[in-house]
């Protein structure tokens, strides 16, 4: 076996599962699991309805670079949601099976072993950095919530995940903060693989997540250099069963990156081709979506109360909760007492910098419909009332 897998950390839900094994959830309530960022709204019928309509396309192989046609539509949205001059769908726009695939692929195709590499993670984080860089023979590097970029040591960064709106925090970089990590690629030569997934969920229509892309634009990097931005359709259009997103940014990058792809064999069918390319060319499906997250927000966040402590996130569909306890204890009681899964903030970090920043807090997913995510937070102060 790869002596590199015994590197990897047990996954976050896999710890949920041993902290909550042997206990019996309060029968007298029903279950309400907001512990998995997974959406639960309707798949827009004009997606359902290309996937099937395309389905004899399941009788041909696909191309791992896709239809000419699905990259013009992804590089068409792309260049209208964060105004950008040009975007090539030939060269600078790949399809992918999901951006959790792709993150982890990237790291694969870029990541040189034969050197002592550095792979740069936020943290807390999406789990899937720390394994690529792990399994890609690099050793990742944690940048805590709220240090600076000049906190941590660049020499010998082959890469650096963003994530902008976060998962967890729902924090999104600033211009400002995009121009010093550019400026870090530039000295060090390092790429940055942007995770964009929750870009489209925010709370004011006016005021969108700036994207990598975008700040690349302003900052006059329209070449994109060093840069990869990865999407999704999953949580924009409610479809995470599809495994349907892209790569976009720097042609230079995305060329060897198709390479990799075509050998390990993540070529996206047909029908998901088609049915991607109606979902990238409704907006309307998308403001509802929003409208709908927006709305449970508005109800929950008056709920919140001390001695729990949270705020409106700039994106996502997450509350990032401080706990006066343990985060463990906290939602191991809150599941045996109030049937309300969550999923403690540790989990999501790693000890760096002499802290764990997910210490004394949980995520929230607001995926449930609002009845259950009103409920669900009626119940978490009740519990907390109680501590």
């Amino acid at each position: 076996m790869n002596p590199r897998l015994d590197r990897l950390q047990v996954y976050p839900f896999e710890r949920l599962r041993a902290l909550l094994a042997g206990i019996t959830p309060n029968p007298a309530l029903r279950p309400i699991d907001l512990s998995i960022g997974e959406p639960k709204h309707a798949t827009p019928a004009l997606i359902k309805n290309a996937l099937t309509a395309a389905l004899d396309g399941l009788s041909a192989y696909p191309r791992t670079a896709g239809l000419p046609e699905l990259r013009e539509a992804m590089a068409a949205w792309v260049r209208r949601r964060h105004a950008l001059n040009t975007l090539d769908p030939e060269t600078q726009i790949l399809p992918v099976n999901g951006s959790r695939e792709a993150l982890f692929s990237f790291a694969q195709a870029i990541i040189d072993s034969g050197k002592t590499a550095k792979v740069v993670c936020p943290n807390p984080f999406y789990q899937i950095y720390e394994g690529a860089a792990l399994l890609a023979g690099a050793t990742p590097v944690f940048l805590n919530d709220g240090m600076r970029f000049d906190a941590i040591d660049w020499r010998g960064v082959q890469l650096a995940y963003a994530c902008s709106p976060g998962n967890p925090t729902g924090r999104v970089l600033s211009l400002a903060q995009w121009r010093e990590l550019f400026d870090l690629s530039d000295r060090h030569g390092f790429a940055i693989a942007s995770d964009e997934c929750y870009s489209e969920i925010y709370c004011d229509e006016a005021k969108p997540p700036l994207g990598a892309l975008d700040a690349a634009r302003q900052l006059g990097r329209e070449d994109y250099r060093r840069l990869v931005v990865f999407s999704s359709l999953s949580k924009r259009s409610n479809t995470p069963g599809m495994r349907s997103g892209f790569a976009a940014g720097d042609a230079a990058l995305l060329k060897p990156y198709l390479l990799y792809r075509t050998y390990h064999g993540s070529a996206m069918s047909h029908p998901v081709q088609r049915a991607s390319i109606a979902a990238w060319n409704d907006e309307a499906h998308v403001r509802e979506n929003r409208r709908l997250y927006a709305a449970k927000y508005a109800a929950v966040l008056p709920l919140i109360q001390d001695p729990l402590q949270t705020e409106r996130p700039n994106g996502g569909f997450y509350l990032w909760m401080q706990t006066p306890i343990d985060d463990g204890e906290f939602a191991l009681g809150l599941q045996r007492d109030y049937n309300v899964l969550v999923l403690p903030g540790s989990y999501l970090a790693r000890d760096a910098h002499g802290t764990n920043p997910g210490k004394n807090r949980i995520r929230i997913a607001l995926v449930a419909p609002l009845a259950e995510c009103v409920e669900a937070l009626q119940r978490m102060m009740q519990f907390a009332k109680k501590l």
